[in-house]
């Protein structure tokens, strides 16, 4: 019987939510999202724990969506039914958001593309000191859609991830407030397991009403008119293509992901790595 995507534990009062596809580095598709929506609408509910850690098996949290899926690169949906599943996808990337409970992201290797925004759509984040950030989609025109970076680091970072593709490690990402804290790769587990006890003697009833209010804040400042803006320019660009896009996705075709990404980033200075 084939691994689960997506599996939950529980230590004390805290829920371990592990992605668990570690050979594609966790990147995403559409039964890998779902599933970890799901585990996390029933970690949410679990009345023997109080906080939630989202995590990765293996040497990455997320390297974002998985691009080598074929239905990724696929000829587009009409613009309707692309605006649908667009729609949906980001629902279930907001999960860590509208849950009651805190969520804690424990994060290391690659998290990129849409592992970087759902690690910044969860509460608090606990990084390995070899953890790389970024959203590098843009370079095969496939842009970030900036659901919450804006509201995390403001709008010259944003602009500066989001235009070039650039990553950032993660002693950057601890200055530039993408995360709380920075440990050894070694000392990750126990070091988010520690935080998460120390959150979790908090009430929940405390933790929840503390989070629905600074969610709510983030809301009346305009969080939501972002997350739909943000869905209706991907639509846009979705339905149509550009020549950078169709080489980077032949090529992907015919020799690989890996010679895609190598590829562009080379034109770029730079070397090898996913993303």
């Amino acid at each position: 019987m084939p691994e689960k995507l997506v599996t939950y534990a529980v230590a004390g009062k805290v829920g371990m939510v592990s992605l668990n596809r570690p050979d594609k580095l966790n990147a995403l598709n559409r039964e890998m999202l779902l599933a970890l929506s799901e585990c996390l609408e029933a970690a949410d509910h679990d009345r023997a724990t109080s906080v939630v850690v989202l995590r990765g098996e293996g040497r990455s949290f997320c390297a974002g969506f998985d691009i080598a899926d074929p239905r990724y690169s696929a000829p587009h949906d009409h613009p309707l039914e692309l605006q649908r599943r667009v729609a949906a996808t980001v629902g279930f990337e907001v999960t860590p958001w509208e849950m009651r409970k805190p969520v804690i992201a424990s994060v290391h290797g690659h998290v990129l593309g849409a592992g970087c925004q759902i690690a910044m759509l969860c509460d608090l984040t606990v990084a390995a000191a070899d953890a790389i950030f970024g959203e590098p989609e843009i370079r095969f025109d496939r842009p970030g859609p900036a659901l919450v970076m804006p509201f995390v680091v403001g709008l010259k970072r944003t602009r500066q991830l989001l235009y070039f593709g650039d990553r950032i490690d993660a002693r950057t990402a601890l200055a530039w407030g993408m995360v709380n804290w920075v440990v050894p790769l070694a000392e990750l587990a126990e070091a988010t397991l520690r935080h998460a006890d120390r959150l979790a003697l908090i009430s929940l009833e405390a933790l929840t009403a503390a989070k629905l209010a600074i969610n709510r804040g983030a809301e009346a400042a305009g969080f939501r008119d972002a997350i739909r803006a943000g869905m209706d320019v991907l639509t846009l660009l979705g339905a149509g293509r550009t020549k950078v896009g169709e080489q980077f996705f032949e090529i992907a075709r015919t020799e690989g992901l890996s010679a895609a990404l190598r590829w562009r980033r080379s034109q770029f200075g730079e070397q090898g790595g996913a993303g």
